[in-house]
C-alpha cells in the first residue's frame, strides 16, 4: 500500500479538485480538459462518480481476502476499449442534463467531503468490493487518490491559475505508477512528478530522448489510460 495516511491523502486529493473547480463560473466549467471530448464539468462529474462509489463501498464492507492491491487493480483498465468509450459518452450526456454546470460543483462539494469522512472512519484492516474486485481499505483509498490526482492534472491545462495536486496525494499516484513499471526500469532523471504522471498515463507522449533513456521499458507506456 502506497501511504501510511490513506484517508489524509484522499482528503488532499479531493480538496485539490475542489480548489480547482470551486470558484469557476459556468464558462470556466466549459473549458477543455486533457480527456478527449470532456469539458471541465464532464470530468468533474466522472470524479464525482468515484466519490459516490467510495461511499457505497465503504458502507458495505466484505470479507477478504483481496484479489488485487492498489497497483494490480489498474491492470484491468486498458485504455480505448468499448466500455470506456461508452462511459465517456454517458458522462457527457449526464453532465449536459444539469441546468447549469455549477450544479455539478455543488453536488461535488456535498459528496467529496462525505467520502473523505467515510474513509477516515473505515476499518483499515477491512475489505471492500468495487469494480468487480476485493481490496483492502487502504488500497481502495489509494486507487481513489491516484485517479483524483491524475484527473486533477487533466482539469487544469486551460486553467493556468489552478493549484497543482497536493504533495501527499501526488506521492500516492507516483508510487502507483512506479509499481506498474517493470522492476528494472529507471525513471528518466529529467522527469518531475508531473511529467511522470502525464507520460505514464499517456496524456503527454514520450519524446525520442525519453525512449532512449527508457530503452525497452518504453514499450510499457502508457502504464494506464
Amino acid at each position: 500500500m502506497t501511504t501510511t495516511r490513506p484517508a489524509e491523502a484522499l482528503d488532499q486529493a479531493y480538496a485539490g479538485i475542489t480548489a480547482v473547480v470551486g470558484d469557476l463560473d459556468d464558462a470556466g466549467l466549459q473549458r477543455a480538459t486533457r480527456c478527449r471530448g470532456w469539458l471541465v464539468a464532464d470530468l468533474l462529474l466522472h470524479v464525482l462518480g468515484d466519490a459516490q462509489r467510495a461511499l457505497v463501498a465503504l458502507a458495505s464492507p466484505v470479507d477478504g481476502p483481496a484479489d488485487v492491491d492498489d497497483v494490480s487493480y489498474w491492470r484491468d483498465f486498458p485504455s480505448g476499449d468499448d466500455e470506456s468509450d461508452r462511459h465517456a459518452w454517458w458522462v457527457r450526456r449526464s453532465a449536459a442534463a444539469f441546468d447549469r454546470p455549477t450544479g455539478i460543483v455543488r453536488l461535488w462539494r456535498d459528496t467529496a467531503p462525505a467520502a473523505v469522512r467515510a474513509a477516515g472512519s473505515a476499518n483499515p484492516e477491512g475489505y471492500v468490493t468495487t469494480q468487480g474486485h476485493v481490496l483492502r481499505v487502504p488500497d481502495f483509498l489509494a486507487t481513489l487518490t491516484t485517479e483524483a490526482v491524475v484527473h486533477h492534472l487533466d482539469l487544469i491545462p486551460e486553467l493556468p491559475e489552478a493549484p497543482p495536486p497536493g504533495p501527499l496525494a501526488a506521492r500516492v499516484a507516483v508510487t502507483t505508477m512506479e509499481g506498474l513499471l517493470s522492476d528494472d526500469t529507471v525513471r528518466p532523471a529529467g522527469w518531475d512528478d508531473k511529467d511522470f504522471l502525464l507520460k505514464a498515463t499517456g496524456r503527454v507522449p514520450l519524446t525520442d530522448r525519453d525512449r532512449v533513456e527508457l530503452g525497452e521499458s518504453a514499450g510499457w507506456f502508457p502504464l494506464l489510460g
